[in-house]
C-alpha cells in the first residue's frame, strides 16, 4: 500500500475549500456562457476578443498541486481589497464595473533596461509565449487566505525582455490612475498611483507571476485587470493590480503601504508568522470559503509554505526587522 506523505506547505483536506465553478478552460466555453457560437465570435468587439487573448491556458503541473484545492470562485472575485475602488471589501466588485476599462490596455517597460516598450497588454502575453495557469496560496496580511488559480507569465521572461542593465538592482512596478471610474482614487484613501517594488533577484525568482486571468479566464476588473503582480510567498498587498508601468531602478523604491504607515508594513513583506502584524498575530489564518465565507483557522507557514524556494533570497537577512 502506497502511503503519501503530505509536504510541509500542503493544505490539508480539512481545510481545503471545495470549488465547483473551475469549469470555463476553454475559449469555446467562454463564449458559450455568454450564449454566443463559435460563428457569433466574428462579429464581437475587438475588445471583447482581445480580452481571451492567451486562453484556454494550460496548467503547469510543477504548481498544481492536489491537495491545494482552489477557493470558490465567486469568494475569489467578490472579497478582495482594492482600494481604488473602496476599502470595504465588497466594493472592488461593483465598483470597478462601473465605467471602468481595461481594454485596450498599455503596459510601460522603461528605465535601466536595454529594451525599454510599451506594449498592448494582449500582444506583450503573446510576445512571451502565451499564457499558464498555476495554482497559488494568497495569503492576506490581515489573516486570511485562498488559493487561486492564477493565469499569466512568470515575470522572469518579461524581466529578461526588458534586458536589464548591470545597474538596475530593483522592480518599481505602478498602477493606473483614473479619479473619474476609481472612487476611492477620488477620496484620497491613499497616495496614487499604488507603488509596489521588488528586488531584481525575487522578480526573476520561478514563483514571481504577472496574473491575466484566473480559472482559465480573463481576470476580472475587481481583481486588478489586466496585469496584476502575484508573488506567493509575500503578503497580499504586495500584488501591485492594473500595472501601467514596469521600471527597473538602481535604488529601493518606496512602496505604497510602506510610505503610509512604515512601523506595519516593510518593503520585503515576506509571510513570517513569527513577526506580529502591530494590531494583530500572524500565526494563524482563517481561510475564506471553507466553512461559508470564513473557514476554520490553520497555522501560517513561513514564506507561506514557499519556503524551499525563496529561503535563499533572503540568506543572512534578518527577517524580524526586514518585514
Amino acid at each position: 500500500m502506497l502511503i503519501r506523505s503530505p509536504k510541509d506547505w500542503e493544505l490539508s483536506e480539512s481545510a481545503a475549500t471545495p470549488e465547483k465553478l473551475y469549469r470555463l478552460t476553454h475559449r469555446r466555453e467562454f463564449l458559450k456562457t455568454l450564449g454566443l457560437g463559435v460563428a457569433t465570435a466574428a462579429f464581437l468587439p475587438r475588445g471583447l476578443l482581445a480580452a481571451t487573448a492567451g486562453f484556454p491556458t494550460k496548467v503547469n503541473p510543477a504548481y498544481r498541486d492536489p491537495a491545494l484545492k482552489p477557493t470558490p470562485y465567486e469568494f475569489v472575485t467578490g472579497y478582495n481589497n482594492f482600494y481604488e475602488f473602496g476599502t470595504d471589501k465588497s466594493d472592488p466588485k461593483p465598483n470597478a464595473n462601473r465605467g471602468w476599462q481595461t481594454e485596450p490596455w498599455t503596459v510601460e517597460v522603461a528605465g535601466l533596461v536595454g529594451n525599454p516598450a510599451k506594449f498592448d497588454v494582449n500582444d506583450l502575453v503573446k510576445q512571451l509565449g502565451g499564457a499558464e495557469q498555476r495554482v497559488y496560496r494568497h495569503r492576506c496580511v490581515e489573516a486570511w487566505s485562498m488559493v487561486i488559480p492564477w493565469d499569466g507569465f512568470p515575470l522572469a521572461k518579461l524581466v529578461a525582455l526588458a534586458n536589464p542593465k548591470p545597474e538596475a538592482k530593483f522592480l518599481k512596478l505602478s498602477s493606473f490612475v483614473d479619479k473619474k471610474n476609481a472612487p476611492g482614487q477620488r477620496e484620497g484613501n491613499l497616495d496614487y498611483p499604488y507603488v509596489e517594488g521588488l528586488r531584481i533577484d525575487e522578480a526573476a525568482n520561478e514563483l514571481a507571476f504577472i496574473a491575466t486571468g484566473i480559472y482559465g479566464k480573463p481576470i476580472p476588473n475587481q481583481n486588478g485587470a489586466p496585469l496584476r503582480l502575484v508573488t506567493p510567498w509575500k503578503y497580499g498587498f504586495k500584488g501591485a493590480k492594473s500595472l501601467v508601468k514596469i521600471e527597473f531602478v538602481a535604488k529601493q523604491p518606496r512602496n505604497t503601504w510602506n510610505i503610509m504607515a512604515p512601523d506595519e508594513y516593510g518593503f520585503y513583506a515576506n509571510v513570517n508568522p513569527n513577526v506580529d502584524h502591530p494590531r494583530w498575530s500572524q500565526a494563524s489564518e482563517r481561510v475564506i470559503g471553507g466553512e461559508g465565507v470564513f473557514g476554520s483557522r490553520q497555522r501560517t507557514l513561513m514564506f507561506n509554505g514557499y519556503e524551499k524556494q525563496v529561503a535563499g533570497l533572503y540568506r543572512g537577512l534578518d527577517l524580524e526587522k526586514n518585514y
